[in-house]
């Protein structure tokens, strides 16, 4: 199935301010002082009803995304090609397909995946490429929670050259849910988080990982990228503060997010050349 939504994205006055939930990242990000590279977290907000909300937040399965039944809904990943860069003020096109569904099986049951691309344009023609990888698992009882193996320690061996600490808040991930208009309550609903989802924790959302890791690319380095993709590894928490690391490689860099324990919670990679 493919969509085709137009927006319009405000003007805005460029800023090198810390990157908090309201002047971040894969929404706005900033590579020269006149243009920006935009992705859909803004220029594309969803505008479901109330009425078409499910218990979780997510909108209720069916229309663009298909009816896949099992019930959690997570963000596992994603690519972008940086084409061309869009003006602030220019009208926006994306069209958006559903690239691929596979089905696998983890640790906790039955998965699927499902990769949405979405193609943006501004007034020179295709300026975006973005894939999107969603994984829908089973839900996990009191019990089931209890039997699952925790994950794999995933310690990175590297050392980085750059590392930054962050410390997550309810108020931080309300407001970076409100800009997105991301309603999984397990970002920002404590008892839901913790008793019906099962997590330890409100949920740092993915894609605001993903939005820290390259504005620590866009500070330390600040050249253009040609692409960025990334891959969550483990669930993070707002139980503790969280480090964003950064180590340098030719036509590009390395990226990762360790949570307190040392754990790579997401890996990232920007590339500079095409």
């Amino acid at each position: 199935m493919t969509i085709r939504v137009l927006a319009t994205p405000a003007r805005a006055t460029p800023s090198r301010r810390s990157p908090t939930p309201g002047s971040s990242g894969l929404v706005l990000l900033r590579l020269m002082d006149d243009f920006y590279s935009a992705v859909d977290r803004l220029c594309f907000l969803p505008d479901d009803l109330q009425s078409a909300i499910d218990v979780d937040g997510h909108p209720k399965r069916g229309g663009f995304l298909p009816p896949i039944p099992l019930p959690r809904r997570m963000w596992a990943g994603g690519r972008l090609e940086f084409l061309a860069p869009l003006r602030i003020g220019e009208k926006l096109e994306r069209i958006s397909t559903i690239a691929a569904i596979k089905q696998k099986t983890g640790a906790t049951g039955q998965l699927m995946f499902v990769t949405v691309r979405h193609e943006i344009s501004g007034g020179g023609g295709l300026a975006v490429i973005e894939e999107q990888d969603l994984v829908y698992r089973e839900a996990e009882t009191e019990t089931s929670a209890a039997k699952k193996p925790s994950p794999a320690a995933s310690s990175s061996p590297e050392i980085p050259d750059v590392q930054r600490s962050v410390v997550p808040d309810p108020t931080m991930l309300q407001r970076f849910s409100a800009l997105t208009f991301n309603a999984h309550r397990i970002h920002y609903d404590r008892a839901y988080a913790r008793d019906v989802e099962h997590y330890g924790g409100l949920v740092v959302h993915g894609p605001l990982i993903a939005t820290l890791l390259m504005d620590l690319w866009l500070r330390e380095d600040g050249t253009r990228p040609a692409s960025f993709s990334f891959r969550a590894q483990r669930p993070l928490l707002d139980t503790a503060p969280f480090d964003l690391c950064l180590q340098r490689k030719a036509g590009g860099a390395k990226l990762w997010s360790r949570d307190a324990e040392g754990n790579v919670t997401m890996s990232a990679e920007v590339r500079t050349d095409a």
